[in-house]
């Protein structure tokens, strides 16, 4: 139920694979060596009075819960379907700049709340929790939702239930993890209309993409699945399956024409008339009944591809559809 495109695993993602890997290798490293952890707690308190900015940098990298790492792995190994659809460099851009707004909203948040309240919010959930909640916003705007199935009449499952349920679990882990999800939900909205042109700030240069091409790459680019059936270039997993449908579709139509006229040649010919009307009926059914049959149904194919698919520049600079490198200009 998971939305994917193309292949399944972490095959052209492999920005989405270095997060994976390097966050939740320090995870586990900190979850070892707990007298560690006090360098990445992510407290607000320390940043306004005892002046520790680092604690934004450190504290907003490493989850130091299990469930939190769990769930926003899911989440990052799910959104990988942007990093494909906008290329590495646009979706490392992304969230650069959801991040960075991020770390402000989190504090104009936590002094809102205090001041509404009176209530001092001391720490927050440490993780990059921000800017995968972020990624709901072109989740929710650029994936089409099809239903899946229907549960007692009423209540509808779509392709994008289960993300919504790891997103509804995640935010209900920690008693002010909704403070960092609404942060995260202002910044990709902010970022995705690109307000006061946030998108031409906050982005990856093209230096740092040629390093990451050439460094990175290598280490976190994964190859080609073999066993798998290619299903098209659809932007989603359910577009490829209905151009597949699309494909049988016209070579069903081609089974039957052919059958058909096999059928009429073995017919047994009486008189000349018969043989005329046959021949007529044969000539008119190859050269124009099945030419605008086939050009129906390759329209059908055009037509079904969402829209969605001419909207992909929610990013500043580079190509629309994502490439193999790593951060890809």
């Amino acid at each position: 139920m998971f939305t994917t495109t193309g292949s399944r695993g972490l095959y052209k993602a492999p920005l989405s694979k270095g997060l994976l890997l390097v966050l939740n290798g320090l995870t586990v490293m900190l979850t070892l060596l707990p007298h560690y952890q006090e360098m990445f707690v992510y407290n607000l308190q320390a940043v306004t009075q005892q002046h520790q900015v680092w604690r934004f940098l450190l504290g907003r990298l490493v989850c130091l819960d299990v469930k939190d790492a769990f769930c926003s792995s899911l989440l990052i190994y799910n959104f990988r379907i942007f990093e494909r659809r906008f290329g590495s460099r646009k979706y490392a851009s992304f969230l650069l700049g959801t991040w960075c707004l991020s770390a402000l909203m989190d504090f104009l948040l936590a002094q809102a709340f205090q001041f509404l309240f009176d209530y001092e919010v001391e720490e927050l959930p440490a993780g990059l929790l921000a800017p995968v909640f972020s990624l709901f916003v072109p989740f929710y705007l650029l994936i089409p939702r099809m239903q899946v199935t229907q549960v007692l009449s009423h209540i509808h499952i779509t392709n994008k239930s289960l993300v919504y349920i790891v997103g509804l679990q995640l935010l209900t882990s920690s008693p002010f993890m909704w403070l960092l999800a609404l942060s995260g939900l202002i910044s990709g909205g902010l970022y995705h209309s690109n307000v006061l042109w946030m998108q031409k700030l906050l982005f990856v240069p093209v230096w740092v993409s040629r390093i990451g091409r050439f460094i990175l790459e290598p280490l976190f680019s994964s190859s080609q699945p073999t066993s798998e059936t290619p299903l098209g270039m659809g932007a989603t997993l359910d577009i490829q399956r209905q151009q597949r449908m699309d494909m049988l579709d016209q070579q069903l139509l081609l089974a039957q024409y052919n059958e058909a006229r096999r059928n009429t040649r073995q017919q047994p010919q009486v008189g000349d008339n018969n043989r005329c009307r046959t021949l007529y009926l044969s000539i008119f059914t190859e050269y124009l009944i099945l030419p605008l049959l086939m050009k129906y149904s390759e329209a059908i194919v055009c037509l079904r591809l969402p829209s969605q698919l001419m909207a992909l520049n929610f990013l500043p600079t580079g190509s629309a559809v994502g490439g193999n490198g790593l951060f890809q200009d």
